[in-house]
């Protein structure tokens, strides 16, 4: 682990601690309004609580390894422990989390039964694919070059990131063509922030390849990932929430309340 400034040390230290406050608080609001969503939809809010909370207790993890991994000097930088930084809790949320969000998304696009399983089961098996063919890379850390182990495995898990990036805007395009008015607003936004959220990843993953070391490049990389998975998966779930709102009221539920007050009526 390279040797950080109080100032460096702290800012990823305080960015963990934020992506873990909002997971987390992410997940109390997914569960407190799923019942707002009609049973159709529901599903769609329901992973996106799974995945925010998967994601918050991985953060929670990372958060303790980074400590963990640095002490304080008595030149008032910070130094390794002696520790490991097991980032390795990043690819295993991933792993998790990613078929959760192909899942959210895809149960929001109002599909026939049929497509919407056909849909799942390609992108769900390609987002796996994505992540086991890009972890052997991400664990050499000694490879600098492109025409390297880290370099083929960086190339063998872009084939199934470039596929799930090319489906899912498809689908989104056919969605909102179908729909129009404020859902296909929410679809584009939802396009839109996929395609620039997933798009840091590969650069964090090439980091090696120009040159990228030292305190600088650590601090880039734990501050870009906390800043993209918040994005990717609170923000995510959030536009993926009022998309299934929408839905669900053009449809006629009225959600808790209203039921509610239907059966007092």
């Amino acid at each position: 682990m390279p040797e950080l400034t109080a100032g460096q040390y702290s800012l990823v230290y305080n960015m963990l601690s934020l992506a873990i406050a909002s997971m987390f608080a992410s997940f109390v609001f997914f569960v407190l309004v799923r019942n707002d969503i009609a049973p159709r939809y529901r599903g769609s809010v329901v992973a996106s609580a799974l995945v925010v909370f998967i994601a918050g207790y991985h953060y929670f993890r990372i958060f303790g390894s980074w400590e963990q991994a640095y002490t304080l000097s008595d030149a008032g930088t910070y130094v390794a422990s002696g520790k490991s930084f097991n980032d390795a809790y990043r690819y295993v949320d991933w792993l998790l989390t990613v078929p959760l969000l192909m899942v959210e998304l895809v149960l929001v696009l109002a599909l026939s039964k049929a497509a919407t399983k056909s849909l799942l089961f390609k992108l769900v098996v390609a987002a796996f694919l994505m992540i086991i063919l890009g972890y052997p890379g991400e664990v050499d850390k000694e490879s600098t070059s492109l025409f390297s182990n880290r370099g083929l495995w960086g190339l063998l898990s872009t084939i199934p990131f470039a596929y799930i990036l090319i489906v899912v805007l498809r689908e989104i395009q056919g969605a909102m063509a179908r729909t129009g008015g404020q859902i296909a607003v929410l679809l584009r936004n939802t396009g839109l922030l996929t395609l620039f959220t997933w798009g840091f990843y590969p650069i964090a993953f090439m980091a090696p390849f120009y040159g990228a070391s030292g305190a600088g490049a650590e601090v880039f990389l734990q501050v870009g990932y906390s800043i993209a998975d918040i994005a990717a998966k609170c923000g995510y779930g959030l536009l993926i929430y009022n998309i299934a709102k929408i839905r669900s009221q053009d449809e006629g539920f009225a959600g808790a309340v209203g039921h509610g007050d239907a059966k007092a009526a």
